[in-house]
């Protein structure tokens, strides 16, 4: 659900891994506030911490979402390409999120899908209203696993999800 932490937990996550000495790769979106309201999202690359708009109220183009509209520019040229250089340059790719504003872009869900069919783990949010053929072929993946961030296990998720991923990293799958 939104506002639960997704973005938090996996944030924390990338801190951790790096911290152990794995190279994180990918993009990580963030809400932006002005005077304590909510304008748009930030599309961030994990790397470089380049940023762009992923949306915006007073973006003048793009597809809509509610009170926002998506920048595609931004999210493909900042968040999709962050996706594919970390194929190529990093040990985790990790993407959030797949959400209503991302399914417009065919080039991030083509980023998403080549993390997804690279040997290197991925770690990703998927937005709870996000639907389709593409959320239903990313969820139904046979080396997918899917955990639901909830405000009880929240806290604890970083961790699991580390030792998962280095448990991953060291035996090669």
């Amino acid at each position: 659900m939104p506002g639960v932490g997704k973005t938090t937990v996996l944030q924390r996550a990338i801190d951790e891994l790096n911290s152990g000495g794995f190279k994180v790769g990918g993009m990580i979106t963030h809400e932006v506030r002005r005077e304590g309201i909510r304008v748009g999202f930030e599309v961030e690359d994990v790397s470089t911490k380049r940023k762009g708009w992923l949306a915006n109220v007073n973006q003048p183009y793009g597809p809509q979402v509610g009170k926002y509209r998506v920048n595609l520019r931004d999210l493909e040229d900042v968040g999709a390409k962050a996706i594919l250089n970390a194929v190529t340059q990093a040990d985790i790719v990790v993407f959030d999120e797949i959400g209503p504003m991302e399914l417009f872009s065919a080039t991030f869900k083509d980023s998403v899908m080549k993390a997804l069919d690279s040997e290197k783990p991925v770690l990703g949010t998927i937005h709870y209203r996000a639907k389709g053929a593409f959320i239903t072929a990313v969820k139904e993946r046979r080396d997918a696993g899917i955990i639901e961030v909830t405000p009880k296990n929240r806290e604890m998720l970083p961790r699991i999800i580390v030792e998962r991923i280095t448990e991953m990293m060291r035996s090669g799958s």
